[in-house]
């Protein structure tokens, strides 16, 4: 039981980690006009209202590192898991939340046509944060 409850915990946590870093760097970098200078609106700012709901979906995307999926040394155990699993995020953001919940159109193209770009990247840097930190934990 107790390693049942470390492994959630583990897997929450760096959920909620890679979606601090990858909040940090998307609004780093939109507050810098990057995605602006390629055409894309995306340029949230830093703020409780912005950071608890990422930290909170990136905790709750966080237990796919539960799946028994690509486990293995530094490059399948992080760089495969994080990418992988950055994916299902990425389709949320693409398939439902820019399209139905935000107005944005299908994949956000509404907000500039390499949205899904920065979207797939930002989730990467999530992903990759999130692997690491379950990798180590692990270890």
């Amino acid at each position: 039981m107790k390693a049942t409850i470390t492994r959630i915990s583990v897997a929450f946590s760096g959920g909620c980690l890679g979606a601090l870093v990858n909040s940090w760097m998307s609004s780093s970098l939109g507050q810098a006009g990057l995605p602006q200078k390629l055409g894309v609106a995306l340029a949230p700012v830093w703020g409780k209202a912005f950071l608890y709901p990422r930290i909170v979906w990136g905790g709750l995307w966080g237990l796919l590192f539960l799946l028994p999926a690509l486990r293995g040394g530094f490059l399948v155990g992080v760089f495969s898991r994080g990418i992988l699993f950055s994916l299902c995020p990425t389709a949320a953001q693409l398939l439902y939340f820019f399209p139905f919940v935000l107005k944005k159109g299908w994949f956000g193209l509404s907000l500039g046509e390499l949205t899904p770009l920065f979207v797939f990247v930002y989730n990467a840097v999530w992903g990759l944060c999130a692997a690491l930190w379950v990798w180590c934990a692990e270890k």
